[in-house]
């Protein structure tokens, strides 16, 4: 039987666990809005950011689903110190970027959504490479195993 010894993380290493956990939590809540939008709220928006929610591919929302899943599940392995929440931040990045290609690259979001849409998905880019390297910092330091 072979054990791997873990090493007693640093209190730092819990505030930026919760931090991110309750980061990807919203995550999650902006998720089940978008996914579970009502016919009334869809009224509410002007008609090019309609047809903008409207002609979003299945394959995007995937994405976000895999991104915001993947991120939060990621930040409960590593409060829990599981090695595996690298491979878990891993796919949430994937996510993150299969997404932002779509906005960025092959639709209107910036024009329709404007500047913001851009400074968030960025945002959210930068934290989903830092919460990576994170993980895998926390493996080489034998916080998580």
């Amino acid at each position: 039987m072979t054990s791997q010894s873990r090493t007693k993380p640093p209190v730092w290493f819990w505030i930026v666990g919760v931090v991110a956990l309750l980061w990807n939590l919203i995550g999650v809540a902006a998720y089940l809005a978008d996914a579970l939008m009502s016919v009334d709220q869809l009224n509410q928006f002007t008609q090019e950011q309609r047809l903008l929610y409207e002609s979003r591919p299945i394959w995007v929302t995937a994405a976000y689903a895999f991104a915001v899943w993947a991120g939060t599940l990621g930040c409960i392995a590593l409060l829990f110190r599981k090695k595996w929440a690298y491979t878990a931040f891993l796919v949430s990045l994937i996510g993150v970027l299969v997404q932002n290609i779509y906005q960025f690259f092959l639709s209107d979001t910036l024009q329709v959504m404007g500047e913001g849409a851009l400074t968030l998905a960025l945002m959210v880019i930068i934290i989903s490479i830092a919460l990576l390297f994170f993980a895998k910092f926390s493996s080489t330091k034998a916080w998580i195993s």
